[in-house]
Parts: structure tokens; C-alpha cells; sequence
């Protein structure tokens, strides 16, 4: 049914990208062929160092985070965590043949928000993509490339805050930070009284388990030791759903949103995959995860876990994910869903 049908059909979920990956020989692999297809040199920003930039963060274990609203969001913002970030991107741009967004928005969006914007290469792609738009990328730190296009602005802020930025968006994004909100449905309600009738939302998650198809992951993997204590202490520290990726149909749904869709993939950990982009796609997401197993080893473990247990952790997951033996995987959600149309008046 069109945008302005009255009926709306259920839930589409399109798992294509979820097929058993195939496992590959490790003696096959050839170390030149690690370059991503999809993404250029120029896509990836690189971020130069500001001096003023002591003032307005604030340094934890040796980590660098946000100043504003500290410690609202316990993943550093340092260099590290914005390389990982644009890694990321690119690996997500790869999964998806190049798509930014799947949500039906049309040609010619007017504007469009960013909430967790990060380093802001989404935003940046949006905004080249719909020139005629306003452009919008909302984060608690100021870490974005200075050089951007015109209908682009980025803003310190924080999304737990009332908006202030108008109730007619076209597109309210999320990507990589709803599974860092402590109340994940109070962001979700204000995304759909601040679009316009017949707008989208887009929430790009990875999920929070470790998978494994062929029973090679141990029962004892680190790693899915790593996830697990990860969620435990995200949830008791901070109040967050580590797993809100696997659940946000339901959100959506009570929040009045229709149209709910979800084109899930599935990421591999590693060089294991025969096929060769996917094992492209695993390198890129190796180095991703071990990075955030260092950010998450600075300080959300420390709350539940001990130094000692938790340098060990660290160690032992990460050598885990350099490893052939654990055919590993974590789900990637594309879930987007649209704000009904106004009704017509009765005549």
C-alpha cells in the first residue's frame, strides 16, 4: 500500500544476508587482497589533531572521552574509537553493495537528523546524496570533520534532550548508539512526534550475541564470554539494552510507528569465510571488535569485573578473533519503519 493507503501489511523481515557462510581454506588467503571494493580512500576522513580539544574532553585508564554530559556514554572518543567508527562505516557500506539508508524515502528528502553521529560519515554521504536537503548530526562530542558540504550542520547535544530542531523530518536515523541509550523508547517516541506524517526512521544495530552456524565456538569461547559480561555490565552500570537490536519490532510497533521492516546480515569475525568479500567484510569486523574489546575493557567491565579478570578477558577474546578455529558471526539490523499518514477528514 502506498504512503497514503489507510491499511498497513506486517512486519517484513528480509534475512538474504543471512545464509550459513561458507568456511574457507586459510592456506587460499592471499594478504593483498584485504581492500574494500565499495569504499575509496576518500571516504574515509581523517581527523587531525586540535589543541583546544583538551578542554573539551575528559581521560579515563587511558582513554579519552566526551566533556559534555561525562559519562553518559562510556566509549572513549579518542582517535582509536574514531578510526573504529569509520571502519565501520565502510564495512557497512560494503555489506550493503554502497546503501547509506533502505528506509523509501524518495529523491528528494527535505530534511534529515543523525542522532549519534559520530565521526559524522553518514551524515556527510546523506548530505552529498540529497543536496536540495537539510542535513543534520546530532552527538555528544565534537569530533567531526570541519570540512563538510553546505546543507550540512553538526550539534553538541544530547538525545536524551528535547529537540529543538523542528517536528518535520523526512528521515530520523540511528546507527551504532541505540544500544548505548538508557531509554531507548523515550528516543524512539520523539523520533515519531518530530517527523512529518509518512516519514522513516532507520535504526542501523549490530546485534549483541556471539553466533556460530557449524558448532565451532566453544561453550567456553572468550569471546561470547566477552559479549555476555558486556551486556551484564552495560545493563547493571548504565542502565542500557545491549541486545535492543534483536527487539526493536516491538518498540517500534507500541510507538505508533507501521510499515516496520528489517533486512538483517550476518558479519563473520575473521578471515574464516571462503567467499572473498565476506572475508574482507570479516578483517574489517576483527579489527572493529577487537577495538571495542579494548574500549570496553577501559572502564564498563571495571564495573562488574576485577583488573585481573578483566586484562585476561581482553587477552583471551581477542586472541580468540585472530584465530581459524571459531567460525564466529554477529548479526547486522537494518530495521525501518514509517510514521502513519494523516487521515483524511470526513466529508
Amino acid at each position: 500500500m502506498s504512503e497514503s493507503g489507510h491499511s498497513f501489511p506486517s512486519t517484513g523481515i528480509n534475512s538474504g544476508g543471512s545464509a550459513r557462510i561458507e568456511v574457507g581454506d586459510p592456506n587460499d588467503i592471499e594478504e593483498d587482497e584485504f581492500e574494500p571494493s565499495i569504499i575509496d580512500d576518500e571516504s574515509i576522513h581523517t581527523f587531525g589533531s586540535i589543541t583546544t580539544s583538551v578542554f573539551r574532553h575528559s581521560y579515563e585508564n587511558g582513554r579519552r572521552y566526551h566533556k559534555y554530559r561525562y559519562g553518559t556514554y562510556p566509549i572513549p572518543n579518542d582517535d582509536t574509537e574514531q578510526t573504529r567508527d569509520e571502519m565501520k562505516h565502510a564495512t557497512t557500506l560494503e555489506i550493503t553493495g554502497g546503501k547509506l539508508f533502505f528506509a523509501p524515502i524518495g529523491e528528494h528528502p527535505q530534511r534529515i537528523i543523525d542522532l549519534g553521529t559520530g565521526t559524522g560519515s553518514w551524515a556527510i554521504g546523506m548530505a552529498d546524496q540529497f543536496p536540495s536537503a537539510q542535513v543534520i548530526g546530532l552527538d555528544l562530542s565534537p569530533i567531526q570533520e570541519p570540512w563538510i558540504p553546505p546543507n550540512l550542520r553538526f550539534i553538541v547535544e544530547d538525545i536524551h534532550d528535547p529537540w529543538i530542531h523542528g517536528d518535520d523530518f523526512d528521515l530520523v536515523h540511528l546507527r551504532h548508539v541505540s544500544l548505548f541509550l538508557k531509554n531507548f523508547e523515550s528516543v524512539v517516541a520523539k523520533a515519531f512526534q518530530h517527523l512529518r506524517p509518512s516519514g522513516w526512521i532507520e535504526l542501523q544495530e549490530f546485534g549483541g550475541c556471539a553466533r556460530c552456524d557449524d558448532g565451532s565456538m566453544r561453550d567456553d569461547s572468550p569471546f561470547k564470554i566477552f559479549m555476555d559480561k558486556t551486556g551484564e555490565a552495560l545493563s547493571k552500570a548504565y542502565g542500557f539494552q545491549w541486545r535492543v537490536a534483536n527487539i526493536m519490532e516491538g518498540i517500534l510497533r507500541q510507538q505508533g510507528f507501521v510499515n516496520i521492516n528489517c533486512n538483517k546480515y550476518k558479519m563473520p569475525l575473521g578471515k574464516w569465510p571462503k567467499n572473498k568479500k565476506l572475508r574482507l567484510i570479516g578483517e574489517c569486523m576483527r579489527e572493529i571488535v577487537s577495538d571495542l574489546i579494548d574500549a570496553m575493557g577501559a572502564k564498563p567491565l571495571r564495573e562488574i569485573m576485577g583488573d585481573a579478570e578483566v586484562r585476561k578477558l581482553v587477552v583471551d577474546s581477542k586472541a580468540e578473533l585472530a584465530g581459524y578455529e571459531s567460525h564466529m558471526y554477529v548479526e547486522y539490523f537494518f530495521w525501518y519503519a514509517q510514521k502513519p499518514p494523516v487521515e483524511p477528514l470526513a466529508g
